[in-house]
């Protein structure tokens, strides 16, 4: 009996961006980005309400305006930037391996995405979200939205999903190689931004139920929890990243930005920790995010512009935002070395 030969391919997902800076563009994103159960985990009544009374109302325009001073010529930084990223692996893994990129919100969409596969004749699809650690807002949805999506379209593909890589060697070195130029001139502090999280997403992620935020030390005692906890995996990093580089103790410190809403998330702010450092005497302030792998309005315009502006009215002289990996060539290998494992 002769058996057909698989095919097989490689779909990268991030995590989207508004189609363009207008108004209504960014008001489409921001409904499909918030009315995801995964991002505002609340009853979906509930959730229309504040999406569609509260937020929409106004948010928009605001976003609209923050996205139009990142904006580029080619679009999106982070739609651009993951697009050369799909089309240089592509170019490594050459012709027989076809790689798809797709947004888990707006364009390029997930669907059309799983329907080009199909039609290609894919029946292996190796799945790997540009998202280095597990939270149910970003790594979870996409995931489950390609499961879902798949069995409707093409139910004979079998899926394989990449690990969060957040503590992946090769990962780690690619991204201390992209921050090292930074790390070589004088500076006084490094801070590593990570992207918040309300505190109960992760209680839910939390599979003990008994572990996470429980405890002050809870990401530094070993327990299953930390599969799929966001916290103790943004604490990993950092501990890779500072042995790598040999970064003393008293050079760095760990804060999350993008906070929304009155619920408690994870602490300390970004915001209120470079009013307290600058206030302590810092002035040279390196700010790095490793939670992406692309520059995008969280890192250019909230980190580079709006939080550049707090830490100077706060007495320091200046805050450099370190870029994130985006093409950089350590990252490119890296990324082959996790995806040829995982086709293997």
């Amino acid at each position: 009996m002769i058996y057909p030969m698989s095919k097989k391919a490689v779909l990268l997902i991030n995590l989207g961006s508004p189609d363009s800076t207008s108004v209504s563009d960014v008001r489409k994103y921001l409904r499909e980005f918030l009315m995801d159960g995964r991002v505002l985990d609340t009853p979906w009544l509930i959730r229309w309400c504040v999406v569609n009374l509260a937020i929409l109302p106004t948010r928009p325009a605001q976003s609209a305006e923050a996205y139009e001073k990142v904006w580029t010529a080619e679009g999106s930084p982070l739609v651009v930037s993951s697009l050369r990223i799909q089309e240089e692996l592509q170019r490594r893994l050459g012709e027989k391996t076809v790689v798809e990129l797709a947004m888990r919100y707006q364009s390029p969409s997930i669907e059309s995405a799983v329907t080009r596969l199909k039609d290609q004749g894919v029946t292996e699809l190796f799945v790997f979200p540009l998202f280095p650690h597990y939270a149910m807002s970003s790594f979870e949805t996409a995931v489950v939205r390609v499961q879902e999506l798949a069995a409707r379209i093409a139910p004979a593909m079998k899926l394989k999903i990449a690990a969060p890589y957040y503590n992946d060697p090769d990962y780690i070195d690619a991204l201390a190689a992209s921050a090292k130029p930074y790390l070589e001139a004088p500076y006084d502090h490094l801070m590593f931004s990570f992207h918040g999280l309300p505190e109960r997403h992760l209680r839910k992620s939390d599979p003990t139920g008994v572990h996470c935020l429980k405890t002050q030390d809870c990401c530094d005692i070993p327990c299953v929890a930390h599969e799929t906890c966001y916290r103790a995996q943004c604490y990993a990093t950092v501990r890779a990243f500072v042995e790598v580089l040999g970064i003393p103790a008293g050079n760095y410190s760990v804060a999350f930005q993008s906070r929304l809403g009155r619920d408690p998330w994870l602490k300390p702010y970004t915001d209120f920790e470079l009013t307290r450092l600058a206030g302590e005497g810092i002035k040279k302030m390196l700010v790095i995010c490793p939670a992406f792998v692309s520059d995008c309005l969280e890192t250019l315009e909230e980190i580079a512009m709006r939080g550049q502006e707090t830490f100077l009215e706060a007495g320091g002289e200046e805050l450099i935002l370190i870029p994130c990996m985006n093409e950089h060539p350590r990252w490119l290998n890296a990324l082959e070395k996790i995806v040829r494992a995982g086709l293997a």
